[in-house]
């Protein structure tokens, strides 16, 4: 029987980089699994990333290392930035992290060349998402056009490609495909600032986008939410 092809899933530890990890093991791929250290304002999700790859049956997981917060500029990255509950508006929000999946797609990228591998998958969405620039559709197919030009793997007639399969689903759908797939919500963290223990606040962007996706898909919410005060 031939070897699985390896592929490079970024996974956050939240829930839609669970759903990716999930399909790309259904699609066929040996999935290697890569969370990012950037300098969040909580480890949680990185508790949770581990936790995920486990269950899902990543080949291996590695966390990498890269100090956003070192540049500002996001409520996720600098503790004196607020981050904002109940938002309303079509602005860019102050959780946008500068650069944040252009730098985490590189290191995708620099993994999957040494593995051998031609696809990479990344979990971004551009129905059910912040506002967020690079979760566009415009900004995979630039990134990839981009992995083509400047890999060894690209010029030697060996093109990685980027593969999105959220970017086009509401999160309810996104919750329906996971449950199809085995995914295991409850060991996720979506919350922008959750507590050591992982759980929720429900009131920040990603909480409320969570929570009325499960509303819609009608399946109940396996989330930890810290009590209310």
């Amino acid at each position: 029987m031939p070897a699985l092809p390896p592929a490079v899933v970024l996974l956050s530890g939240g829930l839609d980089s669970a759903t990716c990890l999930a399909i790309a093991r259904a699609q066929g791929f040996a999935p290697h699994a890569l969370s990012v250290a950037y300098g969040q304002r909580h480890a949680a999700e990185l508790v949770a990333a581990r936790r995920t790859a486990a269950a899902l049956g990543a080949r291996e997981h590695r966390l990498a290392h890269v100090e956003l917060g070192q540049f500002g500029g996001s409520a996720l990255t600098d503790p004196g930035i607020a981050v904002p509950e109940d938002r309303e508006g079509d602005d860019i929000p102050i959780t946008y992290v500068p650069a944040r999946n252009t730098v985490m797609l590189s290191m995708a990228l620099a993994w999957a060349e040494t593995l051998g591998a031609n696809d990479i998958f990344i979990g971004v969405n551009a129905v059910d998402y912040s506002g967020y620039p690079d979760c566009r559709p415009a900004f995979i197919a630039a990134f990839e056009t981009m992995a083509k030009l400047a890999t060894r793997a690209g010029v030697e007639g060996h093109p990685l490609t980027i593969h999105a399969p959220l970017i086009n689903l509401s999160k309810a759908e996104i919750i329906r495909l996971g449950v199809a797939l085995g995914v295991d919500y409850g060991l996720t963290v979506s919350c922008y600032q959750a507590d050591d223990e992982g759980r929720a606040c429900g009131h920040c962007d990603a909480c409320r986008l969570r929570c009325a996706g499960f509303a819609v898909a009608g399946i109940a919410d396996p989330t930890p939410y810290r009590p209310k005060t």
